[in-house]
């Protein structure tokens, strides 16, 4: 099954969290933040959403990070996948 979004909409595939510090101590699972950093696999078309002509800037492969409580998180096919708008993404990562 494939994920097609709608509009300013992108998928993006969570990156794992880190499991040892800087400093080299290793962190239990509930001891991990989740990242805000994810790659991104499927973009809307854009369009015009509330009035305004919205031009897709990210694509497909693009490491983003994105707002903390954003998106709407979904599982498909044993995979989670996050779903936001494209305003919801602070920056691509080179």
């Amino acid at each position: 099954m494939k994920l097609n979004p709608l509009s300013d909409r992108v998928v993006l595939k969570q990156l794992e969290a880190e499991e040892t510090t800087k400093s080299g101590i290793i962190l239990a699972s509930s001891a991990q933040e989740k990242p805000q950093e994810a790659e991104v696999i499927a973009v809307g078309p854009g369009g015009v959403v509330d009035g305004k002509e919205i031009k897709m800037q990210v694509k497909v492969g693009h490491k983003v990070i994105y707002s903390k409580y954003a998106g709407t998180e979904v599982k498909l096919d044993g995979d989670e996948f996050i779903i936001v708008r494209q305003d919801d993404i602070l920056a691509i990562v080179e």
